[in-house]
């Protein structure tokens, strides 16, 4: 089997908030050839890097707002998130836990710092990431996929040199948690110094790496710092990382959607008429109501 290159590593950009609670670097889409086609089925990849939020008695976050046409993965590595949606749904994200929401057919929600995290703040750490559903999917019921870390199947690499969270897809015959509508991989590497992990993905899967500790070597030559993504080609199947101090690294890769995007904000749908028709039915109120 062919080695999977790298293709480019990116720096992280400049940081925005969304909300006042989110301070995120946008690597997806971005001017780093990553365009949503590039990279389906992830359409967006915001990552919080750590962050120190002071004590606040009012918590920070994101008020109401629609979404439709796509999932929303959120990924907890430092600090509490707490969410609420209109249809009676919500819990709080702690440290190590991944929350899964599928918008499909359109839900209203809102995204806060947990209320007692926020009294005493403290570094924050997230991932969110968007991914898309076929065009069939669009249309289901929204669901959400509370998953804990404790339920978050492990493999563990050898002599004790880390370990692979596998979050969906699978590692070397160790299956993921969530369940997807298309074939996705998403891993968390949590790696020791000098520890090393192989990965075998079809060629044509777009696949990326997040480096959200410590710094890693790809394949031998591709040095990733802290913060950093490494942008992996289409051109194998098969590539390697090698922690140079201890290191924790996102992983994802899935099978790429061949279906027009039409993207705006908070919708993500195939036509141009679709995403008109999203914007109009969540004006007159067809998404329903939440108090924010």
């Amino acid at each position: 089997m062919k080695t999977k290159t790298v293709e480019l590593v990116a720096s992280p950009r400049e940081p925005h908030f969304v909300g006042d609670g989110f301070r995120v670097h946008n690597f997806i889409p971005s001017g780093y050839r990553m365009d949503m086609q590039r990279m389906s089925p992830f359409l967006m990849l915001d990552y919080n890097s750590t962050y120190n939020f002071p004590p606040s008695d009012k918590p920070r976050g994101v008020g109401v707002h629609p979404h439709k046409g796509f999932e929303t993965v959120t990924i907890a590595y430092k600090g509490k998130v707490a969410h609420h949606d209109n249809s009676g749904g919500g819990g709080v994200i702690d440290e190590g836990d991944v929350q899964w929401m599928t918008a499909a057919k359109g839900i209203l929600h809102k995204e806060y710092h947990e209320t007692e995290w926020s009294k005493k703040g403290g570094d924050f750490q997230m991932v969110q990431l968007w991914i898309n559903l076929p065009a069939k999917d669009k249309k289901k019921d929204p669901k959400y996929q509370a998953i804990k870390n404790e339920a978050i199947n492990r493999y563990e690499l050898p002599n004790n040199s880390g370990l692979i969270e596998v979050i969906a897809g699978e590692y070397k015959g160790t299956k993921g948690s969530a369940s997807t509508f298309t074939p996705v991989h998403l891993f968390n590497a949590k790696l020791k110094k000098g520890g090393k992990a192989d990965f075998q993905f079809p060629a044509e899967y777009n696949t990326a790496l997040l480096v959200l500790e410590g710094n890693i070597m790809v394949n031998g030559k591709e040095e990733t710092p802290t913060d950093h993504l490494a942008l992996m080609a289409n051109d194998g199947e098969n590539f390697e990382i090698e922690a140079i101090d201890d290191a924790l690294v996102l992983i994802l890769s899935g099978e790429p959607i061949n279906e027009p995007i039409a993207a705006q904000g908070p919708f993500v749908m195939n036509t141009r008429e679709e995403l008109l028709q999203a914007f109009n039915d969540f004006n007159i109120g067809k998404f329903g109501y939440l108090e924010d």
